[in-house]
C-alpha cells in the first residue's frame, strides 16, 4: 500500500488554481483503496510569512473547510494540523544538522522570496528541511509534486539517504518517490496570463475563490483579460496568447478533456460566447461547494474536532518514529 502525504499552506480560502492543482487530485488519490492518504494543514510553513494570530487561525479553518466541502473523507484518511504534532519540529532540527547549506542556498523558492522581501527570515531558508521532516516523519512512500516542489523533494530524498548513510541504517528513513499526477493546466491570473493565480494578488478579480457566488463568478469571467482576436483554431496559435490559453485551460480542466477538444468546440467563435459557457461550468462546480464551505465555517467547533482527531492519530505515528530516530542517533 502506498502512503501518500500531501500538505497545503493555510493561506486562506483556496482558489480555482488550488482546486484543480491540489484538491481534486488529492481527493481522487484518496479514493483508491490501495492508497493510505495523509493530509495536513501546513500552518508552520505559513508562519514564515504570516504573523497575525487571528489570520493564521482563520486561514486554517478556511483551508480545512474547503477540503471537507469537496469531499475529502476525514474518517478514512488522516487529516491533521501540522503544528499539532511537535515531533516535526524536533526532526527538523536533526535534519538541519545534516542538510547541506549550499543546497539550501540554491533552493529556487528561497531565492524567489528573498528577492521580493525586504526582510528574509531563517525559516524561509530552512523551509525545505521542514518539508523533508513532514515527509520522513511519517514514512511517506509518495508525495504529489508540482513544478515548484520538485527541487524540494529531491533535497528531501538526498537528506534521507545521507541520514541513513551517516548512521549506517540502510532504508531507515524511507526515500519518497515523486507522484506525478494527471496533468492539469497551470491556472494563471484572470488579469495577466503570464502570472500564476494567487491569493497574494491585490486584485480579487484576478482569481476565482472557492467561496465566490454566481454573480461574482460571472463578473470575474466577464472582466477576465483576453485579446482582440477570435477564438483560436489550433494549439500553435496559443503560444503568443497567454490569456486565451489560460481560459481554455481552465475550461478543459473543468470538463476533464484535452485542450484540443476545447479548441475545436469554440474555434472561430467570439470570446463572449466562450466566456458564458465557462461561467456556467464554473458556477455548476463551485457554487454548491461555496455554500458548503460557508456552512462549515459557521461551525468552528466541528472543524476543531476534525483536526484534533486527526492530530491525535498523526501524533501516534510520529511518536513511534521519533523514538526510533532518537534510539538510532543515541539520544536514548
Amino acid at each position: 500500500m502506498a502512503r501518500i502525504l500531501t500538505g497545503i499552506q493555510s493561506t486562506g480560502t483556496p482558489h480555482l488554481g488550488n482546486l484543480l492543482g491540489a484538491i481534486i487530485p488529492a481527493i481522487e488519490l484518496s479514493k483508491d483503496q490501495k492508497n493510505e492518504s495523509l493530509f495536513f494543514i501546513a500552518d508552520l510553513h505559513s508562519f514564515t510569512t504570516i504573523r497575525d494570530a487571528k489570520q493564521l487561525k482563520e486561514n486554517t479553518y478556511a483551508t480545512s473547510a474547503a477540503w471537507i466541502a469537496f469531499g475529502f473523507d476525514t474518517e478514512k484518511n488522516l487529516f491533521y494540523r501540522q503544528s499539532d504534532v511537535a515531533q516535526v519540529c524536533e526532526l527538523t532540527w536533526y535534519l538541519n544538522c545534516i542538510a547541506p547549506y549550499q543546497r539550501l542556498q540554491l533552493a529556487h523558492s528561497f531565492k524567489d522570496k528573498s528577492d521580493r522581501l525586504s526582510e528574509v527570515n531563517t525559516g524561509l531558508f530552512t523551509y525545505p528541511v521542514l518539508m523533508a521532516a513532514d515527509i520522513l516523519l511519517y514514512d511517506a512512500s509518495h508525495v504529489p509534486v508540482g513544478d515548484d516542489q520538485k527541487q524540494h523533494l529531491e533535497l528531501c530524498r538526498d537528506i534521507a539517504q545521507k541520514f541513513n548513510n551517516d548512521f549506517g541504517a540502510s532504508d531507515f528513513l524511507k526515500v519518497p518517490e515523486p507522484l506525478i499526477q494527471k496533468e492539469f493546466s497551470r491556472i494563471m491570473s484572470l488579469k495577466d496570463g503570464v502570472k500564476k493565480m494567487s491569493k497574494s494578488d491585490p486584485s480579487d478579480l484576478s482569481r476565482i475563490n472557492l467561496t465566490d457566488n454566481k454573480e461574482e463568478i460571472v463578473n470575474k469571467i466577464k472582466k477576465a483579460k483576453t485579446d482582440p482576436l477570435p477564438m483560436p483554431n489550433d494549439t500553435e496559435s496559443l503560444r503568443e496568447r497567454p490569456e486565451a490559453e489560460n481560459l481554455l485551460g481552465i475550461y478543459s480542466s473543468l470538463k476533464n478533456q484535452n485542450l484540443e477538444k476545447s479548441i475545436s468546440e469554440f474555434e472561430g467563435k467570439n470570446f463572449s460566447e466562450f466566456k458564458e459557457k465557462l461561467s456556467n461550468i464554473l458556477i455548476s462546480k463551485i457554487e454548491p461547494i461555496s455554500k458548503e464551505i460557508k456552512k462549515l465555517l459557521s461551525d468552528e467547533s466541528y472543524l476543531d474536532q476534525v483536526l484534533l482527531k486527526g492530530s491525535e492519530k498523526a501524533d501516534k505515528i510520529a511518536s513511534k518514529k521519533m523514538r526510533e530516530i532518537k534510539e538510532l542517533i543515541s539520544f536514548y
